[in-house]
């Protein structure tokens, strides 16, 4: 089958739609990873005061997990429509929904006012931010890369770039809410601050977002749309989906571990919680240019060769990271942070957002490129929680974490060794973007966009 006709594309909305991607990835993942930081310093206190330090700290990062679950069901469901009905109104839709979600969390009763009720909700609100940011993450890389003609892997980038900005936003707000005043009105009110400021960054992104038009790739292949995008991405694609869950996994292992467990690990280990804190905001922002940076570098030389360079080395530097920690420095927890989130871990993060994009046709990519990602994505949600349950069991120890990064990252190896190289592919192809021989055409088309 021949590729679609696609408009030309216009750079004016490459601009837009890049920028409404970075912006909206930023808000999703402020109210996201917000939870996160929250759910290692804030929510053992506050929603599960009756139970012990270590337990209060599994049971808060259960919670944090909820999300990570819930995120493969708003892939499926916001990619059937974003398959269907376009790109753009869905991820108006999940940006409104995390909004509100996280706005509602800084309105929640405490256990101590409400007792399990509290909990009960804090889960419910936090499924909902699962379902809005599973769908979410696979529109806004599709609006970047579908406006785009070349340098997908630069362009769609933004995205993923916007997860670890969002983090330093997030972070900065917590933190410098602790800051301005005692511990004990941290734990009463303020640590609600960051959630209510949700609706404001949730106005300002909707504004943005609405000025971007849908992509040319979904135009031409409107009259063209699946019924049920699911089922074809389950018999056109399964080899694919597949493979790409193996790829990613490792990548989001290694976030959880270093943007969320090492927050937990790093307090009880005996640094102030502000150090940490101040130490991942700085290893977030430079993380951004490392993202965006590799993906650029995975265009050249493709995608797979550097997340091949980027999951070896995190196989290595998982047995280096907590002896950092455990230094007692500052300096040298800073250094390991940097090092993990800043320049490791994008060669394995920064390309998936182009390699999810290019392993599926356009009448399914939303569904497959979504549900893919989300499913690897599990990775950091479960990660926290298996190593904090690992920490409470044999005592402190960190070896058995250490080999499972390094497990998840020889699963990585072995399936970008058995995916083919996708970065020239078109985007304007109707035909599976990698069928079951896992050769895929270069198609590519040159582009100064």
């Amino acid at each position: 089958m021949p590729n679609l006709s696609v408009a030309p594309p216009s750079p004016i909305q490459l601009r837009r739609a890049v920028a409404s991607s970075f912006l909206g990835s930023v808000i999703e993942y402020y109210d996201f990873l917000l939870y996160a930081t929250a759910s290692a310093v804030v929510f053992n206190k506050v929603f599960f005061s009756s139970l012990d330090s270590l337990t209060a700290t599994v049971a808060s990062f259960g919670t944090f997990a909820t999300g990570y679950l819930a995120r493969p069901l708003g892939g499926v469901v916001f990619g059937h429509y974003g398959d269907r009905l376009g790109r753009k109104r869905m991820l108006v839709l999940t940006m409104t929904l995390m909004g509100v979600a996280s706005f509602l969390i800084g309105l929640l009763p405490t256990y101590a006012q409400i007792g399990s009720l509290a909990p009960i909700a804090l889960v419910v609100l936090r499924v909902l931010q699962g379902v809005a940011v599973g769908g979410e993450w696979g529109g806004a890389v599709l609006m970047s890369a579908e406006h785009a003609t070349g340098r997908r892997g630069l362009w769609a980038s933004f995205t993923n770039a916007g997860a670890p900005f969002g983090m330093v936003l997030s972070t900065a707000v917590l933190s410098g809410t602790a800051a301005v005043m005692g511990e004990q009105a941290f734990l009463s009110w303020g640590w609600r601050v960051p959630f209510l400021i949700s609706i404001v960054l949730l106005a300002v992104g909707l504004f943005v977002r609405l000025r971007v038009e849908e992509t040319p790739v979904f135009e031409a292949a409107r009259e063209r749309v699946s019924r049920v995008p699911l089922l074809d991405v389950f018999r056109d694609h399964p080899k694919a989906l597949l493979l790409g869950v193996g790829v990613g996994l490792s990548a989001f292992v290694a976030q959880g571990t270093l943007t969320t467990y090492l927050i937990a690990y790093g307090v009880r280990a005996g640094f102030a919680r502000q150090a940490v804190l101040n130490a991942l905001t700085l290893s977030s922002a430079l993380a951004v240019l490392g993202i965006v940076g590799w993906s650029a570098l995975s265009d050249r030389v493709g995608r797979r060769p550097v997340v091949l360079a980027g999951a070896v080395l995190m196989a290595a530097y998982g047995f280096a990271l907590f002896p950092m920690v455990d230094s007692g420095s500052t300096a040298v927890l800073a250094v390991a942070l940097v090092l993990g989130q800043s320049l490791v871990h994008p060669l394995m993060y920064g390309p998936l957002a182009a390699l999810y994009t290019e392993l599926f046709a356009t009448g399914s990519r939303y569904t497959g490129a979504s549900l893919g990602y989300q499913i690897a994505g599990l990775g950091a949600g479960l990660a926290p929680l298996l190593f904090a349950q690992l920490d409470a069991s044999t005592g402190g120890g960190t070896t058995t974490i250490s080999v499972i990064i390094a497990a998840c990252c020889l699963l990585t190896v072995v399936c970008v060794l058995a995916l083919r190289e996708t970065s020239r592919h078109d985007l304007a192809s109707v035909t599976t973007a990698v069928p079951a021989s896992g050769r895929v055409a270069d198609t590519a088309k040159p582009s100064s966009a």
